[in-house]
């Protein structure tokens, strides 16, 4: 029996620490042995620049991969929001633990309602998705709202409420949960209103494509519908050919008849950060079975939102 300690690759952020933690606890439960962090700093973690600026693809990544790759750690916890679409043949994701809240949310002063801030309000986010959602959403509903860029962490965005620069903030309602700060949500904001990242509120384990004993551990911890939901979102974001920094807000949701899970709905959303041109369709089937099929459904909804002309609503195309 091997009872050396499984090194796991994080972020230090303290919310990727606390992810991190919770699914050391998880691997310890299922391999019986000792897991411990090594806490590796990203690129995206020192840069200042705004994450649209950086192209945002992978830089919460590649410092984990790399450490992976060389050997450093065993496996790496990230949030499958931050992992580029595209696999690299050496890695694979062992496992998608079953999904958190996908939904966004926002920290308002005098713990307002989205829909009950005053004329003019300032929401901060860093996000093109979350703006062009949110600038779309006010437009239609005769709100007037200005968003505002920011980054930084949680204390650093919640911060900006608190001191009166801004009105509220947008953040993730799974981050805020995983660090037991749930409680200081305002209002959740309605998938209809504002569609989530693809994948977001959902891990990813990676590890080493050639550690088969690890893999197969690690595999106890996936949940399939988690990751056939992912799967169909992130295929929708790759054949937009959009990085994480573009404005693609994608859902996959199952549809379940009492406790039977009888079909998989994908909404995908793509539009100008003002709002003021959006596309958005659904599609609803069987839930598909294979990696292949769920790829198949986010390609085929890509393809009719291009049809339709999400291609030049997405600003600089992602290379």
């Amino acid at each position: 029996m091997n009872d050396k300690a499984l090194r796991l690759g994080t972020r230090r952020s303290r919310l990727a620490m606390a992810q991190s933690g919770q699914v050391a606890e998880a691997v310890s439960r299922v391999t019986g042995r000792p897991v411990e962090l090594v806490e590796i700093t990203t690129y995206g973690d020192v840069s200042r620049e705004q994450l649209a600026q950086i192209g945002g693809t992978g830089v919460f990544v590649t410092a984990l991969r790399d450490a992976l790759l060389k050997g450093e750690v065993d496996f790496a916890v990230h949030s499958l929001k931050d992992l580029p679409t595209t696999q690299p043949d050496e890695l694979v994701v062992a496992a998608v633990p079953a999904r958190e809240d996908p939904r966004d949310v926002i920290v308002a002063r005098d713990a307002l309602k989205f829909t009950d801030l005053p004329s003019g309000a300032r929401i901060g986010t860093g996000s093109p998705r979350r703006m062009a959602q949110l600038n779309a959403y006010a437009r239609s509903h005769g709100l007037d709202i200005a968003t505002v860029p920011i980054r930084g962490n949680v204390d650093t965005r919640i911060g900006y409420v608190r001191s009166g620069e801004l009105d509220a903030v947008v953040l993730a309602a799974a981050g805020l949960n995983r660090i037991g700060r749930g409680d200081e949500v305002t209002d959740f904001l309605s998938v209809d209103t504002v569609l989530p990242a693809p994948g977001q509120g959902a891990l990813a384990i990676e590890c080493a494509a050639g550690n088969a004993d690890l893999v197969a551990a690690l595999a106890e911890l996936d949940d399939p519908f988690t990751r056939i939901a992912v799967t169909a979102e992130r295929s929708l974001l790759a054949a937009l050919e959009a990085g994480c920094s573009a404005p693609v807000g994608a859902l996959a949701d199952l549809l379940a008849d009492g406790q039977i899970v009888k079909e998989m709905r994908l909404r995908g959303v793509v539009g100008t950060t003002d709002g003021t041109r959006m596309v958005q369709l659904s599609t609803t089937g069987p839930v598909p079975e294979t990696h292949d099929r769920a790829t198949a459904l986010g390609r085929e909804l890509a393809a009719e939102m291009l049809a339709q002309g999400a291609a030049g609503l997405m600003g600089e195309r992602a290379h």
